[in-house]
């Protein structure tokens, strides 16, 4: 199994997990249907969104939060829906890589799924 120690091992990564997720019953019609993402726009801010979470090279800029919450005012993103995309992103990161930065890969992005699906929730409450 290969490490994860390079941009290309990243892109490599959320190329293969947002196959699976353009193609899910469960989350992809958010960002089929709802959010009508723009594949070639997103993957590389995809990109270097773990990039600098992994590897801290300074290569996004942005706030992934604020992108979600039109969404989520939309079609609610519950938090079975974050449990969702940590089960494929998991599955996606222990199908291709092994070591240090594949486990901190799911770590993070387990932080990263509870706590959007907390302010997901608190959005709706407070709407």
């Amino acid at each position: 199994m290969k490490k994860l120690e390079t941009r290309q091992d990243i892109e490599d990564l959320v190329n293969r997990f947002y196959d699976k997720v353009q193609n899910d019953d469960t989350i992809g019609f958010f960002f089929n249907d709802v959010a009508k993402v723009d594949w070639a726009h997103h993957l590389p801010k995809m990109y270097s969104f773990w990039e600098t979470l992994l590897f801290g090279q300074i290569s996004y800029k942005g706030n992934p939060m604020a992108v979600h919450f039109p969404i989520n005012a939309e079609v609610p993103m519950e938090k079975f829906h974050f449990e969702h995309w940590i089960t494929l992103w998991t599955a996606t990161v222990e199908e291709n890589f092994s070591g240090e930065m594949a486990e901190l890969a799911v770590y993070k992005a387990k932080n990263i799924a509870n706590l959007m699906a907390h302010k997901m929730e608190i959005a709706r409450k407070t709407r």
